[in-house]
């Protein structure tokens, strides 16, 4: 029997100052575009997400916290630079950064949220579905 709290996904910034593992299965990635995950990436950030429980760092001394807004903060590394973590205020679940995630991840793209806030530099060219804000 094969239980999916058994699969393991690594994870860490550029530099190795922050490393972690995920248990269970990854949501699908959505990508946002709010001016702050622009800010913090360059473009737009790509995150899928786990339970917060099922986060276990076994690196975490460049981990530094941010608070980003009064509904979440940003977790990020000190010495590299990376963005890794956004975390919703009394949620449930952690967004990870899906350029933190090690090896062949199988996940897939399904949405973009926050296209409102959309840099005009860029087009979205894809059929996913998109929402002008945060859904729900």
């Amino acid at each position: 029997m094969n239980d999916q709290n058994d699969k393991i996904t690594t994870a860490s910034c550029l530099c190795g100052a922050v490393r972690f593992n995920i248990r269970g299965d990854l949501r699908p990635v959505i990508n946002c575009h709010c001016s702050q995950c622009r800010r913090t990436s360059g473009h737009f950030g790509a995150f899928s997400g786990a339970p917060k429980n099922a986060l276990t760092f076994t690196e975490e001394r460049g981990l530094k916290w941010f608070q980003s807004s009064q509904q979440a903060r940003r977790g990020f590394c000190s010495e590299c630079g990376s963005s890794l973590f956004y975390d919703r205020k009394n949620a449930a679940h952690m967004a990870i950064a899906a350029g933190s995630l090690d090896g062949i991840t199988h996940l897939v793209t399904k949405s973009h949220i926050f296209t409102d806030d959309k840099g005009d530099y860029y087009e979205l060219s894809d059929d996913l579905p998109r929402h002008g804000a945060y859904p729900g």
